[in-house]
């Protein structure tokens, strides 16, 4: 699994020790020095089913600061895709990418339901 998390996010923290207390292995990708690219984040929305709209780190300075809220929905997908790949800290984190699964942000029940389900 890849772990994308940005190292000084206290959820993505939170996320690591969850991963680290469950015994579960992981590669961490710091999201600031490697950001995704278009293809990437393309094919994890499309393997995660959730729409684009969820990959976008709504809370942080920088979606305020574009007034993405306003903006997003006039954008196409591409658009969107672009966007995201411009900049690592506009994408929700941490993001945890299986062979078969994405997880976007830490909710503990849903990845507790993803990767330690018998």
């Amino acid at each position: 699994m890849q772990f994308i998390c940005y190292p000084k996010c206290s959820t993505c923290q939170k996320a690591r020790r969850w991963l680290e207390n469950h015994g579960l292995e992981f590669t961490l990708r710091d999201i600031k020095e490697e950001r995704p690219s278009q293809a990437e984040l393309a094919a994890w929305q499309t393997a995660s089913g959730l729409p684009l709209k969820r990959f976008f780190n709504t809370s942080g300075q920088l979606y305020r600061a574009l007034e993405l809220k306003d903006k997003l929905p006039s954008m196409s997908q591409e658009e969107q895709l672009a966007l995201l790949a411009s900049d690592g800290m506009l994408v929700k984190r941490p993001l945890l990418v299986g062979d078969s699964f994405v997880l976007v942000g830490f909710r503990e029940n849903q990845w507790a339901e993803q990767l330690l389900a018998p």
